[in-house]
Order: C-alpha cells, then sequence, then structure tokens
C-alpha cells in the first residue's frame, strides 16, 4: 500500500454536487461534486461519469505507481504486469487454469486432433452403425463441447469417479479453449506452431501448449462397458430433440440416447448483418463470422493472403482481431479498417473518454477506425467487396469480418418445454442452475439469477468454466447456488489490457480513478519546481491531447441507484477478488475513496 504526503490533486467531472472524502496519511481531501443520473448514453448529454485524476510527489522510497514509482513500470509486458498483480494478491488468472488443463502432448498438423468424428457409412446404413457403436443409455449426457461441458464433465468424475459422461458436440474437435483464437494464438511469433494451435503458455514458464483440454477420453464404444468410470467425446454431431418427459435426447439422424441426468451447454453462433446475410453470392463468400478453430484458420490464412480486411464491430472481439490482423499486416502489408455505431472501440463497455483514449491507441497499432458508422449498401466488384457506410465513406477490401455479437442456442427449448428468457435470452435456471428435472444448463447459455444483480447471462471463458463445474457437483447432488462474480478479461494490443467483474455497461452511471505515471523523484519538490501537469478540463477528456498519459492505469466503478455493481480495473491485474467483494456489500459512491486505498491504485 503506497502512503505519503499528495502534493497535488486535481479533480476533474462532469456531474455536480455531493462530497467525496479520504484521507491518504494525515492530509484530508474532500472533493464536493453532484450527480445528476442520465438515462442516455454515458458520456453523451447527460454524462453521468466522474473522472480523478491522482497525481503528486511522494517520500522517497515508497512504491506507488504514480509518482512513487520509477517510470519504468510502463516498459513492462501486459503479461510481466498480469504476472506480477496475481502473484502479489496471491490468485490465479481464468486463462492460468485453462493452460493448467491443456494438452502439452505434441500435437499433428492442424486441423488438430479429433475424439469421436462422425463414423464413416454407405448412405443409409449411417443409423445402422451409430446404433451399433453409441450406447442407447448413458450415466451423464452433456449436450455441447466447449468449456462449459469440459468443467462440467472434470467435476463429475471428480464426484464419481465410476460416473460414465458422454459430450457431444457439433464440431470436429474435442472440447478446447476458445480465448487462445483471438488473443495468445495470434500473439505466438512462430506462426507455424499458430497454425498447428500451439502457443506458448503465458503463466506455464513459455512451454509450448495447443488449445485442447486434457482429456482422457475411451472410445465411445467402450463407455458403458468401461468397469471403471469413464468419459467420451462424440463429435460431429447435433443433438436436435431433447425428451425431458423420456429423458433421451435424439442426434440428427434419428439415434436416440436415454439418460439420467442431462447438461446444456450449447454456447452460441456468431451473429451476422442483414446487410450481409441478403446480399449477393460473390459478397457472401468474402463475409465471415469468427467463433470456432476452421474461423482461425481462415483468418490466418486471410492475414497471410490478403491486401484489406474490414472488421465490423467494435466490442471485445472485434477489437482484439482488428488489432491481431494489423500487427500481422505490418509484415504482410495488409490494411485492416474497422468500423462500428458506437463512439469508439469497446463503447458499449467503457465511459465515453475512456473509449476514444482506446480509440487512439488501436488507431496506434495501425488500424483505420471508423467510429458512428453502419454498413449501408455492399457490393461486389473486380473481386472485392464494396461497402458504402451510413456517412458516405467507401471502402473496397479483400474480406469482410463479422463480430457483432453472439446468438444463444435455444433450438431446443420448444421440444424439451424449457423456458427462455425473452430479456437476457438462453435458458431461465434456479439457483442451482437447473432447469427442470434432471436437466442443466451452463455457459453462454444460461439466464441464471445474480443474488446481488439480479438476472443474467454472461458469455465469458470464467463463467463457462466456472458454472460448469457447479453443473456438474450439482448433477451429482451437491445442491449448491451459483453465487459467483465470473470476470472477463481483454487485451487491444501491447498498451491496453483490463479486467471486470459485475454489471460492465456503459449506460450506467460511472467514477473513473486514474494515476497519473511519472518518474521517481529524488527527493521531494521545491516551491520553485513546477507542479505536476493538470488533467485538462471535461471538454477534452478522451482527446488526442490527452491520451498518451492521462488513462494508462485505472479503475472504473459502474453504478446503479447509487450502489456499485461493476468494476473494472485498467492496467491493474489480480484484483477481481477484491472487486467481488466490493460488489458483494454493496458498496456505495462514498465508499470508492476508502475502496481505492485498498486497491492500492498508486
Amino acid at each position: 500500500m503506497a502512503s505519503g504526503l499528495m502534493s497535488y490533486w486535481r479533480v476533474w467531472q462532469r456531474i455536480g454536487a455531493r462530497d467525496l472524502r479520504t484521507t491518504f496519511g494525515r492530509s484530508e481531501l474532500v472533493f464536493r461534486s453532484s450527480r445528476r443520473h442520465s438515462s442516455g448514453r454515458v458520456g453523451g448529454a447527460g454524462d453521468s461519469s466522474t473522472f480523478i485524476l491522482l497525481t503528486g510527489v511522494g517520500l522517497l522510497g515508497v512504491g506507488g505507481y504514480l509518482v512513487y514509482r520509477q517510470s519504468s513500470a510502463p516498459n513492462k509486458t501486459l503479461v510481466e504486469m498480469k504476472k506480477e498483480g496475481y502473484k502479489e494478491a496471491k490468485s490465479v488468472h481464468p486463462e492460468a487454469v485453462a493452460e493448467a488443463q491443456a494438452s502439452t502432448t505434441g500435437v499433428p498438423d492442424t486441423p488438430g486432433p479429433k475424439a469421436e468424428g462422425p463414423p464413416k457409412a454407405e448412405e443409409g446404413k449411417e443409423e445402422e452403425i451409430l446404433a451399433h457403436r453409441i450406447p442407447s443409455q448413458v450415466q451423464y449426457v452433456l449436450i455441447g463441447a466447449g468449456t462449459a461441458s469440459h468443467a462440467c464433465a472434470k467435476a463429475i468424475r471428480e464426484c464419481d469417479p465410476k460416473a460414465k459422461v458422454l459430450i457431444i458436440g457439433e464440431e470436429e474437435f474435442p472440447p478446447y479453449m476458445r480465448p487462445p483464437l483471438s488473443k495468445a494464438l495470434w500473439q505466438e511469433r512462430e506462426r507455424e506452431m499458430a497454425r498447428a494451435l500451439k502457443f506458448k503458455a503465458s503463466w506455464t514458464d513459455g512451454k509450448y501448449i495447443d488449445v485442447f483440454y486434457k482429456g482422457d477420453y475411451v472410445d465411445v464404444s467402450e463407455l458403458v462397458c468401461s468397469a471403471e468410470g469413464a468419459t467420451s467425446v462424440l463429435t460431429g454431431h447435433r443433438v436436435t430433440h431433447l425428451n425431458t418427459a423420456d429423458k433421451e435426447v435424439t442426434l440428427r439422424g434419428g439415434h436416440k440416447i436415454k439418460y439420467d441426468k442431462c447438461l446444456i451447454a450449447t454456447g452460441g453462433t456468431p451473429k451476422n448483418l442483414p446487410v450481409f446475410k441478403s446480399a449477393s453470392d460473390d459478397v457472401k463468400e468474402k463475409v465471415s463470422v469468427f467463433r470456432k478453430i476452421p474461423d482461425f484458420l481462415s483468418l490466418e490464412e486471410i492475414a497471410t493472403t490478403k491486401q484489406s480486411v474490414l472488421v465490423v464491430g467494435g466490442g471485445f472481439l472485434g477489437s482484439e482481431l482488428a488489432v491481431a490482423l494489423a500487427d500481422k499486416g505490418k509484415a504482410n502489408d495488409i490494411s485492416v479498417s474497422q468500423l462500428f455505431p458506437e463512439d469508439g472501440n469497446l463503447g458499449l463497455v467503457l465511459p465515453k473518454a475512456l473509449t476514444k483514449w482506446t480509440t487512439e491507441r488501436v488507431r496506434e497499432e495501425g488500424v483505420n477506425v471508423m467510429p458512428n458508422c453502419t454498413v449501408d449498401k455492399v457490393d461486389f466488384s473486380d473481386g472485392k467487396v464494396c461497402v458504402t457506410t451510413s456517412t458516405g465513406q467507401q471502402l473496397k477490401v479483400d474480406q469482410v469480418l463479422v463480430a457483432v455479437g453472439l446468438q444463444p442456442n435455444t433450438s431446443l427449448a420448444g421440444p424439451a418445454g424449457l423456458e427462455v428468457d425473452p430479456t437476457f435470452g438462453g435458458y431461465r435456471v434456479n439457483s442451482e442452475l437447473q432447469a427442470c428435472s434432471d436437466v442443466w444448463v451452463a455457459g453462454d447459455v444460461s439466464s441464471f439469477y445474480d443474488p446481488h444483480l439480479g438476472r443474467r447471462r454472461v458469455e465469458h471463458h470464467d463463467h463457462a468454466n466456472v458454472s460448469g463445474r457447479l453443473a456438474g457437483e450439482n448433477m451429482t447432488g451437491a445442491g449448491k447456488p451459483f453465487n459467483h462474480q465470473s470476470m472477463f478479461w481483454s487485451d487491444i494490443g501491447p498498451k491496453v489490457g483490463f479486467e471486470a467483474v459485475g454489471l460492465i455497461d456503459s449506460n450506467l452511471p460511472t467514477v473513473g480513478i486514474w494515476a497519473k505515471s511519472t518518474p521517481l523523484l529524488s527527493q521531494p519538490p521545491t516551491p520553485a519546481q513546477e507542479p505536476p501537469k493538470a488533467l485538462p478540463s471535461p471538454d477534452k477528456l478522451g482527446s488526442s491531447e490527452v491520451a498518451g498519459d492521462d488513462f494508462s492505469k485505472g479503475m472504473v466503478f459502474y453504478m446503479k441507484e447509487g450502489i456499485i455493481v461493476g468494476v473494472l480495473t485498467w492496467n491493474m491485474f489480480g484484483k477481481m477478488d477484491q472487486a467481488r467483494k466490493v460488489i458483494a456489500a454493496c458498496k456505495i459512491e462514498r465508499d470508492i475513496p476508502k475502496i481505492i486505498n485498498e486497491f492500492d491504485i498508486h
């Protein structure tokens, strides 16, 4: 915890009259402000964001960040900063958990290892072969072969070592990690390794791993007759019908499997835009989405063979991929553009000033960012997609990548008689993630009740892992309620890394606390010394004039009805356990000065 006399403070805000009071050492500072909640987007008219800049000098030898620590800290990579943060917090990043479960054995050339795929058969003989190889009844059937099902199967086998578990997935692959597809695989400098789905693990001393979870799977035909418990993965098959009354699933092709307990973890399908879905076939061939291993392999090829790419969407995935493609473009002379309707990158989750600062960082990486516009018209000419935007700009590109969100897969709801949440999408479940008798739901497709934040649906890796594990425990009789606040993280280039938990929505009022990095002073300044630079007036927040140093490290608190419902740490890592406690304790705005002391933002 940094301590010492703060010599210089400035508070700039866009709202106005309530006291914020805090103490550092023996110095008490009172900031008088007021708060005006807005129903509009944060940062726009009626903006309700508070910005607090902490600058100043401390006594020699104090270990804080802004002026207490030497300015070499920003030269560390995000991975180094993350490792230090989690080591100090004695916590574990979800990425580290996943890497520990990843395969370290050699993988063949792409497309990678497979589990039990669709059997080869003459036309009309497939059902006969399926009936011979696939059991007609399995104790635990898990629909979907992603992280949630992997975590569920692992938990079931830990609680019931003799359990027989069958995972059924549409893809041709056994369960694998999705985050590396937009993160680690693009950062891997050995592209042949990346194309083999291998990368250097960030949290395990740089050893090579692949994206696939370790799994001691047995052949599907041996599952039921196995003397001990076992897990099988049936890939390339889709469950088309769930009969909850007879406790039976039906595969495409008609094969039926009875179950004792069932998990639905079907994830989601990437959304596309009507303007592309209604376009000509020539255009459609050059428009892609991103979700699975084949999508990564296809985009990797595009990054080495095409000259221009347009990314449509300014959220996490779109921004990560735009920066990744631009980084590859530096060597391959690729032009990367990105357009979206928001004011800036991550505009749906960040306050306006911060989203503009982030947009400048994305542009620095070589992306032609085009905010506040949408795709108005598409044509095809000379082998390229011709895009006309709502602002009248025209682009001719070799490839369009659409990253505009995920549609939860709830096609089993009707036949199964399960309730789909009309507001959040996904299957509605109770506090134990149960949708109905002997059926549980986990991951992206689960609409669950959060005791602190109300009903929610979360599309992040940590949620898939934790909810899948809890569902598995409850399927074996644990009866535990789900009350975990799942976190998410994103790295947008080499200068922007953040972690967040709770409700992170730019429509909510926010309070941002920002520490300014300055060199360590060898002694306290004399009155003749020039004071630290103050933050400009609010109308300049987020402009390129202040983008270089005012939002390099800090926190954003998201408020709802005066209560903190979300916490985002910006280039600060390992703080999510503390953030969860803040949300669970229903802290309010006046608690923020004490909270930032505990987070050691300096």
